[in-house]
């Protein structure tokens, strides 16, 4: 559901059936080379009283039947406990039945309050934290300007775990380049053991028009794996993770559709991706893939 927005908008596909609720605009950090989504933006917090109008002009359309809210834009989670707090307070006044409330966040935003504001905003109804961790291979965190180390986004999520947060965690294939494939792939698996996410989503890197990344796929300065390079960053991926997640990799970008809770379904994940390196699933052609 969507309303007075500042656009582009986006949420995380699971998100789709929740209220969108804008509280930041952009995104604070608004420099991962891979990224273009609010490079058009500038960034700013929205005042807490036209959120709480928003939330009031969202319970005129929507009644008292939303269940789940996002809060966007891209991080929205750099806002300070206090001011989450007054906005998810409002949000449940007025939505009776409010069951979730999810939100982007990057290690900074995280590692930036305290274990009792934590506990705190998770009482309150912010149960979902998406984060893109992208790579567990400091190199490359460094080459695409991630902000922030491998190390620093498990503790970020071990943080917000243990103030009793969901967590889904996002690894780019395909974002070291050719060059790094495997490395990349061993060392995200190896950060997702460490911060045992409660859901790991791969995505397969795509060039978007306006990224500094994109710019340099484009001049030749950057070789991205190929399709079955992927498939082999993927299997290279799910062989090393042995932590127990729900693993997501049916985003549209993807060449192969996978999913299954971690470590059970391993073997049958990896067969998939053997069938595919082998021809004998077919992989989803470059016209079909998109973000």
């Amino acid at each position: 559901m969507t309303f007075a927005y500042e656009q582009p908008v986006f949420r995380p596909p699971s998100e789709a059936e929740s209220l969108i609720l804008q509280v930041t605009i952009g995104c604070s950090h608004n420099a991962c080379e891979f990224c273009s989504m609010y490079r058009t933006k500038r960034f700013r917090a929205k005042s807490l009283e036209q959120v709480r109008s928003d939330i009031r002009e969202a319970h005129a359309l929507a009644g008292d039947d939303v269940r789940r809210v996002f809060l966007a834009d891209g991080d929205a989670m750099c806002l300070s406990a206090g001011r989450l707090s007054a906005i998810l307070d409002a949000l449940k006044e007025v939505f009776p039945r409010l069951q979730r409330i999810g939100i982007y966040a990057n290690a900074r935003d995280i590692l930036s309050k305290t274990a009792e504001e934590l506990a705190g905003l998770r009482e309150r109804g912010l149960r979902l934290l998406y984060m893109g961790l992208e790579s567990g291979d400091d190199e490359t965190l460094a080459a695409i300007r991630k902000g922030a180390t491998a190390g620093e986004i498990v503790e970020a999520v071990r943080r917000a775990r243990a103030a009793g947060m969901a967590t889904s965690v996002m690894v780019l294939i395909g974002i070291a380049g050719a060059d790094r494939s495997l490395e990349h792939a061993r060392a995200s698996a190896d950060a997702i053991n460490a911060m045992e996410p409660n859901y790991t989503a791969l995505l397969t890197y795509t060039p978007t028009p306006g990224s500094p990344l994109a710019e340099r796929v484009a001049a030749g300065a950057v070789t991205l794996p190929s399709p079955r390079e992927s498939i082999a960053e993927i299997r290279e991926f799910v062989s090393a993770v042995t932590c127990e997640t729900y693993f997501t990799c049916n985003h549209a970008s993807n060449y192969v559709p996978l999913v299954g809770r971690l470590p059970r379904a391993r073997a049958d994940i990896l067969a998939s991706l053997d069938a595919a390196l082998s021809g004998a699933i077919r992989m989803k052609p470059e016209f079909l893939r998109g973000l």
